[in-house]
């Protein structure tokens, strides 16, 4: 973090120093985890469903943090203000303001943390670069990213999530991006927009208003391609749509699940064969290549950089091989129409749908729970996703809990082979009686509101030594 001063935390959030407070006393970093507090640290005391932080603000203090950013007086060196909340949004907007780093955000329905991942590891080929951990994309999540902002650094990787019109808009307001890339239009969070795909749309859009000097938009997705006219700086396409700016061709699949595909753009064609898996990452590819092409980075750097990329972020399409030769997919992170039918189509890829002599296909398991937050589309869209999973030929389906109920039913009426459990302990009995084999292969996905995770981790550590490969 660029040091700055109590009294430059009161200034820039319109507070007062309070409980010794030392005005020249430097701040050095930011946590709103009183256990992550150090000497230099300020600990921003918020409100939780839990447990407020003012509680903790003497234990912060105790580990060496130079005070706490609260809303009351807390028997410690303090700056008090109306809102931790807001004085975090906005001491991140004053650090910004003293970086000279190019800031690059991206947003959509799906892809986004994997994007931001590859995004991050093209960009530090170019210099420092900071990204947050995970699916750092929120009004807390965001303002901590920017406060790692240090005077060296030359780029940062920011992720931008959004339940509603306006939230977008209001992060782009502290990250002011140079670059804004969008990714999709899907059906992520549908139910919490009264208009359904039209209100994500206009929300994802928002940062294409935002975005200073380019904005990166998805031309194989229409709805995306229709915010051109709301960029307020220019223009490139990605995709696999013969005009889009950067384009991918003669796209391969191993047995591995990885894509192998010609990255086409500024005139030149480079082979890449990337570390993730799953189709999908194509375009997430795509999109990191020409974001970071936006600032300066050239076609052959971009292949080069995509090509060395390997996963960053937990529970998003992790592959490990258990000590049994079980192969577990554990992509429990989330979870969306969208996002589950690529997660089923890598598995089905990993199993060797294709591959000839059939005798060396592997089995195949999708245990599938509950996709949240879909409103009144929810039942008919696990439906249709269970008629999806029957028609790629998955051998095994196991749907956990209440929600996954359409889904089970509608895979069942489909052909498939399927099961359905009321819960993760129902699911683990389950998934041990099952006979699961060497060579084959489970696809674990949810919201992760349902902790599907932990029978991924039961799946890749059945003894808990934390063996396998990844």
């Amino acid at each position: 973090m660029i040091p700055v001063t109590l009294a430059e935390v009161a200034a820039a959030t319109g507070g007062r120093l309070d409980g010794g407070a030392e005005p020249d006393a430097l701040v050095t970093s930011v946590v709103v985890d009183s256990r992550l507090a150090e000497p230099g640290a300020l600990f921003v005391a918020l409100p939780g469903d839990r447990a407020d932080g003012h509680d903790f603000a003497a234990a912060a203090a105790a580990s060496g943090a130079s005070a706490v950013l609260a809303a009351r007086p807390v028997g410690v060196p303090a700056v008090l203000v109306a809102d931790p909340a807001a004085g975090l949004v906005t001491l991140a907007g004053h650090v910004r303001d003293l970086a000279k780093a190019a800031v690059l955000a991206v947003t959509g329905s799906s892809g986004k943390t994997t994007t931001k991942d590859l995004l991050a590891d093209l960009l530090g080929v170019l210099g420092p670069t900071i990204a947050p951990p995970g699916s750092f994309n929120n009004e807390i999540g965001l303002p901590l990213t920017l406060l790692r902002l240090e005077e060296t650094t030359e780029y940062a990787a920011l992720e931008m999530g959004a339940r509603g019109i306006g939230h977008i808009a209001a992060l782009c307001a502290v990250a002011r991006p140079h670059v804004g890339l969008v990714l999709n239009v899907g059906s992520a969070h549908v139910g919490e927009y009264a208009d359904g795909r039209a209100g994500i749309a206009r929300a994802k859009g928002e940062l294409a208003e935002a975005a200073t000097d380019t904005v990166v938009l998805n031309a194989d997705d229409p709805l995306v391609a229709a915010m051109r006219p709301r960029a307020a700086g220019r223009v490139v396409t990605f995709g696999r749509a013969a005009g889009a700016d950067v384009r991918a061709e003669r796209v391969e699949i191993d047995r591995a699940g990885r894509a192998s595909f010609d990255l086409l753009a500024g005139g030149e064609r480079h082979r890449v064969t990337l570390g993730l898996v799953g189709a999908h990452q194509v375009s997430n590819a795509l999109a990191a290549a020409a974001a970071a092409g936006a600032v300066g980075m050239t076609p052959a750097a971009a292949a080069e950089a995509l090509a060395a990329a390997r996963p960053r972020s937990r529970w998003r399409m992790e592959v490990t091989t258990a000590p049994s030769g079980l192969v577990v997919v554990n992509d429990a992170y989330n979870a969306n129409p969208e996002s589950m039918r690529a997660a089923l189509r890598a598995l089905v890829d990993l199993g060797g749908a294709s591959a000839e002599p059939a005798a060396s296909r592997r089995r195949t398991w999708a245990v599938l729970g509950p996709m949240a937050e879909l409103g009144a589309a929810a039942d008919a869209e696990h439906a249709e996703l269970g008629r999806f999973v029957a028609g790629l030929g998955v051998d095994r389906v196991l749907a956990v809990a209440e929600g996954a109920r359409p889904l089970a039913a509608a895979a069942a009426a489909a052909g498939a082979r399927t099961d359905w459990v009321d819960g993760v302990a129902a699911a683990a009995d389950w998934l041990a009686a099952a006979g699961l084999g060497a060579g084959d292969v489970v696809l674990v996905k949810a919201s992760r509101s349902y902790g599907l995770e932990k029978l991924a981790r039961a799946l890749a550590e059945p003894r808990g030594d934390g063996g396998g490969d990844r």
